[in-house]
């Protein structure tokens, strides 16, 4: 298993090992031991699945609020995702950066985001099923977001604004100009 930092404190990619043979393949998706050797020490307490039907779908950038924040290791079980990860920790150097990298099912790959950061990704194919475990439970009332678009973070999506397929709710989340972090360092 190897593990690189993408240019932001604590944002990990993680590539487990992968073992294939005429049947298919085996790997390692989560080992308390090795991540913690990579800096992910969180316990895990509940895991996400989603399905994306068409390429094009946005999902993000989301995060949870203090006393709820959340860490994520995000993995994509089928197909593949442009993911994005954005430092929302005031006073931080690296404040409103942020990394990406391509995460597919059949490479395996994962991005761990650690609390303080906002998260997201755009599927590059039909069908795409990610999942991710988080280290605190989902709470409705600490939900936030930013705007996947937002011309201030310039991130590169590979989709067209009026062809990308995104939630109403992620539609009308703010811009990072005006957003408020609930994230000291």
């Amino acid at each position: 298993m190897k593990s690189a930092t993408l240019g932001l404190e604590g944002v990990r990619l993680i590539q487990p090992k992968k073992l294939s043979d005429r049947r298919g393949y085996f790997l390692e998706t989560f080992n308390a031991q090795i991540y913690a050797s990579f800096g992910v020490k969180c316990v895990f307490v509940q895991d996400n699945q989603s399905l994306s039907r068409i390429a094009g779908t946005i999902r993000g950038l989301h995060f949870q609020r203090p006393p709820a924040a959340q860490a994520k290791l995000v993995h994509v079980l089928r197909g593949a995702v442009f993911d994005v990860v954005v430092d929302l920790r005031r006073g931080r150097e690296s404040y409103g950066q942020w990394c990406c990298a391509t995460l597919t099912g059949e490479g395996g790959e994962q991005i761990f985001v650690p609390r303080g950061f906002a998260h997201g990704f755009c599927t590059l194919e039909p069908d795409t099923a990610v999942t991710y475990k988080v280290d605190n439970y989902y709470a409705p009332s600490c939900e936030g977001g930013i705007r996947w678009d937002d011309p201030s973070l310039a991130i590169p999506w590979p989709v067209r604004s009026a062809d990308a397929v995104i939630s109403e709710k992620d539609a009308v989340l703010p811009l990072f100009g005006s957003f408020i972090t609930p994230f000291d360092t």
